[in-house]
């Protein structure tokens, strides 16, 4: 069944932090009638997850599903296991490798969710936060990935394959620094006093721990707009 005329609809991967809620506020400016997905994955906290609420209520999005899956089972990553978050890492110094907060194939299997509740809403575009400028040098963030998943998305769906939608994947960040996604972000009304960052917040309380790659990554950019940050950091960080 084809959309209807003027209909424009697009799913929103929301997940409670500063990025993703800079991409839900463009995609509604753009006119996007939203569905919004986030995920519980086995994660270190879920304070994230009731972040990705408030901004869904807040945006008014049409639909907002909250997957449930478990990517401890495989483990592979300080964000799914026991193993200690980096933390104080000098970001100006590029270092060799992949941190282990790279989650393995999180963005493919992210995207492949939200393809399947794409095809469903009759949504031609799904709109993600990935950054390839400030972030931690994961490889599906880069601007390729994307490419290759969007030719992937429309040999995969019955929608693709008769004509009737073409998925779009946009990720309106790929290019941006933090600093510019903030400003970008104020401009829009975005609450980032909503959001959660941290890596390796406190489960109970969300506030930040100061010193992982995401939050000195926010910090920096909100100090580069002259801005105060209201994340909530632990009394016992490095800033």
């Amino acid at each position: 069944m084809m959309e209807a005329v003027g209909q424009k609809r697009a799913v929103v991967l929301l997940s409670g932090g500063l990025d993703s809620a800079t991409v839900l506020a463009i995609a509604r400016q753009q006119g996007y009638e939203i569905a919004a997905l986030s995920f519980q994955y086995g994660q270190r906290h879920s304070v994230e997850l009731e972040a990705a609420r408030r901004l869904a209520a807040a945006a008014g999005v049409a639909r907002h599903v909250v997957m449930q899956i478990d990517l401890r089972v495989f483990g592979g990553s300080s964000l799914t296991t026991n193993q200690p978050v980096p933390k104080g890492r000098d970001l100006s110094q590029p270092e060799a490798g992949i941190p282990s907060t790279y989650v393995p194939a999180r963005n493919t299997i992210f995207l492949s969710f939200a393809l399947a509740f794409a095809e469903v809403q009759q949504a031609a575009d799904i709109f993600a936060g990935m950054n390839a400028i400030d972030y931690s040098g994961y490889p599906d963030c880069r601007p390729e990935y994307l490419r290759a998943f969007e030719t992937l998305a429309n040999l995969a769906t019955r929608a693709g394959v008769e004509g009737t939608l073409r998925t779009r994947i946009h990720a309106p960040l790929i290019s941006l620094s933090k600093a510019e996604i903030i400003r970008r972000g104020l401009e829009l009304g975005v609450d980032y006093g909503a959001t959660i960052s941290c890596y390796d917040a406190d489960p109970q309380t969300g506030a930040a721990c100061g010193d992982c790659d995401s939050c000195q990554l926010r910090r920096a950019g909100f100090q580069a707009n002259g801005v105060p940050d209201p994340t909530h950091y632990k009394a016992t960080t490095s800033r």
